[in-house]
């Protein structure tokens, strides 16, 4: 004879009062505040035990069997966060989700008479993931409240470290495992590939002179990629040299081709360019001052100043893929632009911020093909349950078909799995 589904509120204060989880306590004497572990499942020093509050309740709503069933952290997280945010008559009083040494949730009672729990929570638990709209609140929620899971690293692997620099994953500094807390066995998130040290991003690498297109390149390539000039200079270098054209072959001007020229040779080393973990990173190894922002695929954004300048004596963050998937799913759910993704660099030249940029002697396009394809596949899903194919353009993949449902949870998934680092400027 079937089981009914448990109340979320008796079943939890019944878990309180045992005592048996850990780090699930009252923190009060009148028993109306209580706190609920909520360590990241990529810190170094996760164990099972602090997510055994997700586990037991995936348990008792029949969700998860031992030994049947495959372990799933982040459903089992996500399923207890939206089951405890739809009773009213709880509230997140504290969030110490982000402390690095005990990172935690207090939640609060806050309907009087709480214990007598048939005035206000009369239906058994029918589901534990909630509406999307839940769902999505959850998921900004974590992205927000997670921004110190773990020490920082001192930053990713210089240029001049090793003759092929193999920049570490910025997810789990001093592991070779990207999910630390792999005796979980959560399923396989194809769209887990993205953050793979060893995968190597597919770039499309275009160039423009005075705003005439004089190059484009598409080239996936593990490691360190410098844009660098005719004249290649120290090929001692670490990285992959994608050489810019000699501006004679394109323009007419010989005024125009002189002050190119000069900015080409002023690359030096070049405009180094590598991935690591969910974030790029830029660095100049020449005289030639650069600067960067996100924009448009079809034209930088000249409206406002640079998004920053590229550093030389040091790597410098310039996009981060996690606001990037927290803006998708926004986007799919139809409250939010389409993310951006196109990384413009104007070289030798200040920003042309209110300007045209075609006025600009040498400006580079840089699109990561796999991010083009996340926003190509969040538009053709729409509300549509169909099935759509993608290619995320990384060396090993292949074309995923999933429906727009199987997409926007592999996303939020990838929300869960990602640890959102503060990179801050020395």
């Amino acid at each position: 004879m079937a089981t009914s589904k448990p109340r979320i509120l008796p079943w939890l204060v019944s878990q309180l009062d045992h005592g048996q989880l850990e780090g699930v306590a009252w923190v009060n004497e009148s028993r109306t505040r209580f706190r609920i572990p909520w360590k990241h499942g990529l810190r170094q020093d996760a164990q099972q035990e602090d997510f055994g509050i997700f586990q037991a309740w995936a348990e008792a709503t029949g969700a998860y069997t031992p030994g049947k069933d495959k372990p799933d952290l982040p459903t089992w997280k996500r399923n207890f966060r939206s089951a405890l945010n739809r009773k009213e008559g709880v509230r997140l009083a504290v969030d110490q989700s982000k402390d690095p040494h005990d990172p935690h949730k207090i939640y609060e009672f806050v309907t009087p008479g709480f214990g007598d729990f048939s005035q206000w929570d009369t239906s058994p638990e029918t589901s534990g993931r909630g509406s999307t709209s839940d769902i999505q609140e959850d998921i900004l929620d974590e992205l927000l409240g997670n921004m110190a899971l773990a020490p920082l690293p001192d930053g990713p692997s210089g240029l001049t470290v090793a003759p092929e620099p193999c920049p570490q994953l910025l997810l789990s500094p001093r592991s070779d495992n990207p999910v630390p807390c792999s005796n979980l066995g959560a399923p396989e998130n194809p769209l887990r590939q993205l953050l793979v040290p060893e995968e190597a991003w597919e770039f499309e690498v275009t160039a423009f002179y005075r705003g005439r297109q004089v190059f484009q390149q598409t080239i996936s390539r593990p490691g360190v990629l410098r844009l660098v000039g005719p004249e290649v200079g120290d090929k001692t270098l670490p990285g992959w040299p994608i050489t810019l054209p000699d501006p004679g072959v394109s323009l007419t001007d010989r005024g125009v081709m002189g002050y190119v020229r000069r900015v080409l040779h002023c690359l030096g080393g070049g405009l180094a360019l590598w991935r690591a973990g969910q974030q790029l990173w830029a660095q100049r190894l020449g005289h030639s001052h650069t600067y960067w922002a996100v924009g448009e695929e079809l034209l930088p954004d000249s409206g406002h100043g640079p998004d920053g300048e590229v550093p030389k004596d040091k790597e410098g963050s310039v996009f981060d893929l996690g606001p990037f998937v927290a803006d998708l799913i926004t986007f799919i759910e139809g409250s939010g632009r389409s993310p951006r993704y196109t990384l413009w660099f104007c070289v030798g030249e200040s920003w042309p911020q209110d300007q045209p940029w075609i006025k600009r002697l040498v400006m580079v396009k840089v699109v990561p093909t796999c991010l083009r394809a996340l926003l190509d596949m969040a538009r053709l899903g729409g509300a549509s349950s169909l099935e759509n194919t993608v290619d995320l353009h990384i060396s090993n993949s292949q074309p995923l078909s999933l429906t727009s449902d199987q997409y926007k949870a592999y996303l939020q998934d990838l929300v869960e799995d990602m640890d959102f680092q503060v990179t801050g400027e020395a």
